[in-house]
Formats: C-alpha cells, sequence, structure tokens
C-alpha cells in the first residue's frame, strides 16, 4: 500500500520482544532504546496504575513482593502468552508512547516477537493489544526466527541453524533452513520455572521462604547446570515457616543446581526431540553448525555444557543474547516491504 509506505516515513516504527520477565522495544536504525521488566503496579481489586499510569517496568519492578495490601505488582504475562489481556495493554501503552513521544505525527507500526508455539487466538489476543495500545498496524514474528536473525546466522541459507531460546516463561527450539522454521518445539518452562525450583528447595529442606526476586539472585549467582570447578555458597533470608519470623541461611551450589534438574531435563529433552524430527540433510549439517543458545537462560553457568554432552554437538551462547531476538525485530522491520507478506498481521488471515 502506497499510503501505508507514505506513512512510515513520518512513523517511529518499533519492534517489541514482548518477554514474560522482560519487555524490549527497538526502533529502526537507533537499535534497542528500551529494556524494562514486564511488570505493572495497580490498586488492588482494579485495572488502575500507580503513579498516574507510570508505575510500569523498572518501577514497578521494585515493588515485587514488597506490596502493602493496598497494591498488586502484576506481569501480565505467563508462560510467554497474554495472562491479563487489559494490563497487557496499558503496559504496551506505556512502552509505545514512551518511545514514541506523545507528539507523534503518525502512530507507529509495530513487529512483534511471539512463541512459535502460542495459537491463533492468543496471536489474536497480541495483535489487539498492541493496536489498542496505539499500533497504527501490527505483524508478529515468531521468537526462533527474531533470535536467528538477531543472533546473525545465515537463516536464509540452504544450510541448518539450530537455535535454543531460553527465555522467562518459554523455551523455543528451531532448526532453520532456507529463511524459515523447518521444525521447531515450544515449552511453556522456563527461567521462571527455575525460580520456582530454588523456592521449593528452601521451603521443603530448610522451611525458608523467599520471594521471586530473590529466587531469581540466588540462580544469578550460584546456580548451574553442570558441576563447576570450584563450588559457590551464599547467604539467603527469609522467612521461617514454622515460627514465622526472618531468618538467614548459607546454601551451596550444588543444592541448588540439584533444585534446577528438573526445568533443565525438560529442556534438554526437547532439544533432543527436536533433533530427532529434523531431515537427516539438515541434521548433518548441524555437525559444523552446532546450536546456538540465546535468552537469559542460556546464561545460566554450564548449560552449554550440559546441552553439548546430551546431544554430542558443540554448542555456543550468540553474542549478546539477552537482545537477540529484538534485534531480529529491528532487522524485519528495515526489511518490512519484504517480508511483510509472510507475516501474522492486523490485516492478513483473520477477518
Amino acid at each position: 500500500m502506497l499510503l501505508d509506505t507514505v506513512l512510515g516515513w513520518f512513523s517511529m516504527d518499533m519492534g517489541i520482544d514482548l518477554g514474560t520477565c522482560t519487555t524490549l522495544v527497538c526502533v529502526r536504525d537507533k537499535g534497542i532504546v528500551l529494556n524494562e521488566p514486564s511488570v505493572v503496579a495497580v490498586r488492588k481489586g482494579t485495572n488502575t496504575i500507580l503513579s498516574n499510569g507510570e508505575a510500569v517496568g523498572l518501577v514497578a519492578r521494585e515493588m515485587l513482593g514488597k506490596t502493602p495490601g493496598s497494591i498488586s505488582a502484576i506481569r501480565p504475562l505467563k508462560d510467554g502468552v497474554i495472562s491479563d489481556f487489559e494490563i497487557t495493554e496499558k503496559m504496551l501503552s506505556y512502552f509505545i508512547r514512551k518511545v514514541h513521544g506523545r507528539g507523534g505525527l503518525v502512530r507507529p507500526r509495530v513487529v512483534i516477537a511471539v512463541p512459535s508455539g502460542i495459537t491463533a487466538v492468543e496471536r489474536r489476543a497480541v495483535i489487539d493489544s498492541a493496536e489498542r495500545a496505539g499500533a497504527r498496524r501490527v505483524y508478529l514474528v515468531d521468537e526462533p526466527m527474531a533470535a536467528g536473525i538477531g543472533a546473525g546466522l545465515p537463516i536464509s541459507d540452504p544450510t541448518a541453524s539450530m537455535i535454543v531460546d531460553i527465555g522467562g516463561g518459554t523455551t523455543e527450539v528451531a532448526i532453520i533452513s532456507l529463511a524459515d522454521i523447518a521444525t521447531s518445539e515450544s515449552i511453556r518452562i522456563g527461567g521462571d520455572d527455575m525460580d520456582e525450583g530454588v523456592i521449593n528447595h528452601l521451603k521443603k529442606t530448610y522451611n525458608l521462604l523467599i520471594g521471586e526476586a530473590r529466587a531469581e539472585k540466588v540462580k544469578i549467582q550460584i546456580g548451574s547446570a553442570a558441576p563447576m570447578d570450584e563450588e559457590l555458597t551464599m547467604e539467603v533470608a527469609g522467612r521461617d515457616t514454622i515460627s514465622g519470623l526472618p531468618r538467614k541461611i548459607v546454601i551451596t551450589s550444588e543444592e541448588i543446581r540439584e533444585s534446577l534438574r528438573d526445568p533443565i531435563a525438560t529442556i534438554i529433552e526437547t532439544v533432543t526431540q527436536t533433533l530427532e524430527k529434523a531431515e537427516p540433510e539438515l541434521a548433518a549439517d548441524l555437525i559444523d553448525n552446532g546450536i546456538h543458545l540465546c535468552g537469559g537462560g542460556s546464561l545460566l553457568r554450564g548449560m552449554d555444557t550440559i546441552l553439548a554432552n546430551a546431544t554430542g554437538l558443540k554448542v555456543e551462547t550468540v553474542e549478546d543474547p539477552l537482545s537477540s531476538v529484538a534485534r531480529g525485530t529491528s532487522v524485519y522491520l528495515e526489511n518490512l516491504e519484504l517480508f511483510k507478506d509472510t507475516m501474522d498481521h492486523s490485516e492478513y488471515g483473520w477477518e
């Protein structure tokens, strides 16, 4: 559409990696301009965002687990999909406004990365949310494709590129060739499940209750997927479930590794299942090309080692694994005229 192209010259089109834990926004020619937690603080029992609609992202994350009875800090996405439609819309609206500026001449076109395993209804929910939040037109791209492009893999070549994107709510595993996904698996397991494993371990073993933010800190500081040369210890404070009083204990990296075992085993199983489904020629390519890890979960110590041991392939973590999906959406933005017919969007296949 000629009109759309002309409007594109005046609008600040943006790519959004709408994650369970973090939302990243990038703008054409500017790179990543926003990186904030997917958290919103509202008045309890309502959908009214605090601080005149500004308690979103970093401000709201500080409140997670520490809110008084009258305030709720909400993460509106669960397992990579929208669990609270209205709050997601408000959160997107805040991020779009923050990036686009209140005085944008023309509403932006928006490319959003979504998990490859979500349903048509869930895709429609993302499009509706973004349109109501102020987007002129919305295009959806599958996360593994965006991650592969953002990581600089040769995805349009006739050779296999394998990407394992471990996010907060989902893990995406895909083998890509000739600019399309040849085979993929998407599971609703990710960093959040690892945090949950830490919380459950401390509760069961020490009768100590800790919050999600502290569990994530434990995972980052001493968590690992494979044995380490030098095991670590850490002090952690929480509430005693028996006496109800605050208490501090010392934990080791070995026990935290044990508490992370289930979600990591599920991720490994998903990777091997995807490899089993690959065409023989693509599987052969992976001997040379290996597996590329991205997403926050790829930063867990030893994740590459344990995947390499399970598959026999070389595994490497991409450069800047947290932003590869967002960088991929910006490539889609730059080539929107080229790609738009291949993407789900607000006027495509829904009527």
